[in-house]
């Protein structure tokens, strides 16, 4: 594949028009840390720097956008094919392409989550969900965990970290927040205010701390006990990330009001996120179908895109195979100097010291390793490989890791 041509003739000129034009923080940041890759080629697993012949393994995903690799062949057919005939279409209008893209998606619920709205990005359809959840049940309490990430839109925001809204002023009143997997917080937040509980399987922000067996099955049966709902945050846990459809799917005994996913469902080429919801919650927009809309949400250009992705996903092999580099990367980075979370694919390597992910991953950039560290958890490197690796790739990632954090 020839390296796509740069719309400025050096690395110097794009960062001093990203600085001018963009963000002058951000370029500051990636000055200092020697961190200023500009992406040319990229293919699969990896990517290149567009001024040399410098390569990584993208271990970031942009937190599972790419979980089927950059460009895969299957994806950018469907969205040839489909530039054809098509464009975003008309989000007031019917359309069979929304239609099967949703009820696809309500298959991977076995059912249970036949309502799809479909969104742009992650906290559009955060924002959503909670919308909807104070809407149906009339109460006005959200619950989310201390540390997670929905997401910088408004409710979205107000579920998440302070970091990222206290610049912006005072938090939206009605949320509150309690310790990742801590049944009794939440035990103790829950009540008759509550309209939902909002969760991710794997906060991936907090460093990746795996829950206890039972966490969110027992977080679903609180919640419906007192008329709560419990939104499951997948954006990035979802689609086969976990080695499962879905990371909800782990515990039997969860059974979600809504599941919200989007990045991998773009396949990297096309924005695209969706809402599921159970018929009951859904029914809330059946004589209110204008309350909410989204202009992009559920383009037409996309949702063939998105099927083919569930195509890959739902393959019971292919799933098979992402539980299978799970375990060959746990056998394989064993020797390293951290310990390794896991839940299939969704991975973070823990330090067990103040900043020991932000140091391990300018280590492992420097030795072709793509990867960032938890911003809530620093002592944390996330580690999201795509879950097409070959056999070949997984044994050089393990080489590239051990051999950069030795």
């Amino acid at each position: 594949m020839d390296r796509p041509e740069q719309p400025y003739p050096s690395r110097e000129a794009t960062l001093e028009a990203y600085a001018a034009h963009v963000s002058r923080g951000k370029a500051a940041v990636y000055r200092e840390w020697g961190m200023d890759v500009v992406m040319g080629r990229r293919e699969g697993a990896t990517f290149e720097d567009a001024w040399s012949d410098a390569r990584w393994i993208n271990c970031h995903c942009n937190g599972g956008v790419f979980n089927l690799g950059h460009r895969h062949p299957r994806l950018v057919a469907a969205l040839r094919e489909t530039l054809d005939t098509l464009d975003i279409g008309n989000h007031h209008l019917l359309s069979g392409f929304r239609a099967r893209l949703a009820e696809r998606l309500a298959a991977t619920t076995g059912g249970r989550l036949p309502g799809v709205v479909f969104g742009v990005g992650g906290g559009e359809a955060i924002d959503l969900a909670l919308k909807v959840a104070r809407g149906f049940t009339g109460r006005r309490t959200i619950v989310s965990a201390v540390g997670g990430y929905h997401g910088h839109t408004g409710l979205a925001m107000a579920a998440g970290d302070p970091q990222y809204r206290d610049p912006f002023g005072p938090n939206l009143p009605g949320f509150v927040q309690v310790p990742f997997d801590d049944l009794q917080a939440l035990d103790r937040a829950v009540d008759d205010a509550t309209a939902a509980v909002i969760l991710e399987p794997v906060p991936a922000t907090l460093g990746m701390p795996i829950p206890s067996e039972g966490y969110l099955g027992a977080a679903a049966r609180l919640c419906h006990e007192r008329g709560a709902l419990l939104i499951v945050d997948e954006v990035q846990t979802g689609l086969g990330r976990t080695g499962r459809v879905w990371a909800y799917q782990h515990d039997p005994g969860c059974e979600p009001d809504m599941v919200v996913t989007g990045k991998g469902l773009s396949g990297g080429l096309y924005p695209i996120t969706a809402t599921l919801m159970t018929r009951r919650v859904h029914a809330f927009l059946d004589d209110k179908p204008f309350v909410h809309i989204s202009t992009f949400g559920g383009a037409e250009l996309g949702c063939p895109v998105a099927l083919e992705v569930l195509d890959i996903v739902e393959d019971p092999a292919f799933l098979a195979r992402v539980r299978e580099v799970s375990d060959r990367l746990a056998t394989g980075l064993a020797s390293g100097p951290f310990t390794l979370r896991r839940l299939g694919l969704m991975m973070g390597l823990d330090f067990g010291e103040p900043g020991g992910g932000m140091i391990a991953a300018r280590k492992l950039y420097a030795a072709g390793v793509f990867a960032a560290w938890a911003n809530n958890d620093p002592s944390v490197l996330q580690f999201l490989p795509p879950l097409v690796l070959s056999d070949t790739e997984v044994d050089e990632l393990i080489g590239r890791v051990l051999g950069a954090l030795a």
